[in-house]
């Protein structure tokens, strides 16, 4: 068992394939020796939806590279409030 797949072997192996996924590996799935699409757990899945979504905003963005480059607001703790 790897983690490429033909659509062919896929049938024959589905449970494999997919177990292999879920331990959040991803598998390429081929069709004439080319990939055509990738099997990749709901977790990684969920994981990369959520990078994407904090790319896409711009506000979160300029806080992690505000972060970066050491900029940004810090407090000492018995200035904290309960």
């Amino acid at each position: 068992m790897g983690n490429t797949y033909t659509i062919k072997s896929l049938q024959r192996e589905t449970a494999a394939a997919v177990d292999f996924a879920a331990e959040g590996n991803l598998v390429t799935i081929t069709r004439h020796e080319e990939p055509v699409a990738v099997l990749v757990s709901h977790e990684r899945l969920s994981a990369i939806l959520e990078t994407m979504e904090i790319l896409a905003d711009p506000e979160a963005m300029n806080a992690i590279n505000a972060d970066r480059k050491g900029v940004g607001k810090t407090w000492r703790l018995g200035d904290l409030k309960d």
